[in-house]
């Protein structure tokens, strides 16, 4: 998926896009996806101004992302117009390395079980084929 396409699925727009482009996809399964990080991010002003860090918090979100990009493949036959995808819930985030600018973060999520509304999530993020990276991730959908 290009990023035209992304833009059909997800509600999310600059500066809180977080993915670029779906390298592949198995609905039901899997997905790789990017985010490429560059030094033009709005939050690199203020993290850090000196040593550019990706905020943490951003890679969970556009692992998040890139996960709802799975389940909205997924369910694209069967999900009603309104629905929204929220992140609620996270288990087991760890941080491995720093994610800097310039930085081609490669986002993979896979899908462990979806129950009554609920999806869980494996989710990894990798920069030059080393782990970043990783949690368990819930959402679900909901009409607006």
């Amino acid at each position: 998926m290009n990023i035209h396409e992304i833009l059909k699925y997800l509600p999310h727009r600059y500066p809180l896009l977080l993915v670029d482009r779906v390298i592949s996809i198995d609905a039901g399964k899997s997905i790789v996806a990017l985010k490429n990080v560059s030094i033009n991010e709005p939050f690199f002003a203020g993290h850090f101004p000196h040593h550019p860090v990706m905020p943490g918090v951003l890679i969970v979100e556009a692992l998040a992302q890139a996960a709802a990009l799975l389940t909205l493949k997924t369910e694209e036959n069967t999900r009603k117009e309104d629905s929204v995808y929220y992140f609620v819930g996270i288990d087991g985030v760890r941080f491995k390395k720093p994610v800097t600018a310039g930085d081609q973060l490669i986002l993979k999520a896979t899908i462990d079980r979806q129950i009554k509304g609920l999806w869980k999530y494996s989710v990894r993020a990798e920069v030059d084929d080393q782990l970043v990276t990783e949690a368990k991730l819930m959402c679900t959908a909901r009409g607006v």
